[in-house]
């Protein structure tokens, strides 16, 4: 094996973890839409009536944590499908910067890096 590069069984045991994350996230993202949806209408049903300014508040504090985790499980949906890309490019797991091959324990946590932790931390100086 390659110093440079994954075997192709390593790289489907990652590509299984991946789908795996990005189905959770899926999964994750419907049941807050749901819950979204169910605020909008019990807000849109209790709007005839008088509220008071507090309940109202947290109305509003609970539909902006909704709309934040949407975003959040999007945005982690869009790394995981980079992910996919970059192993069907033959890129997943190679630094970019260096070219050698990126720590199976940085890709469990972050599987669409594309640097490895030395390149990653001189980038930020």
């Amino acid at each position: 094996m390659s110093n440079k590069t994954w075997t192709k069984s390593e790289l489907e045991k990652f590509k299984a973890s991946i789908i795996k994350k990005k189905e959770t996230a899926l999964e994750d993202l419907s049941k807050i839409k749901d819950r979204t949806d169910n605020l909008i209408d019990q807000g849109s049903s209790n709007s005839i009536y008088s509220s008071h300014m507090a309940d109202a508040g947290s109305d509003h504090q609970e539909m902006e944590n909704a709309y934040y985790m949407m975003q959040r499980e999007d945005t982690f949906i869009k790394h995981m499908e980079k992910a996919l890309n970059m192993i069907e490019e033959g890129t997943f797991g190679v630094c970019s910067s260096c070219g050698v091959k990126i720590s199976k324990a940085r890709l469990e946590e972050v599987p669409h890096s594309s640097k490895c932790v030395d390149c990653k931390e001189r980038s930020k100086l």
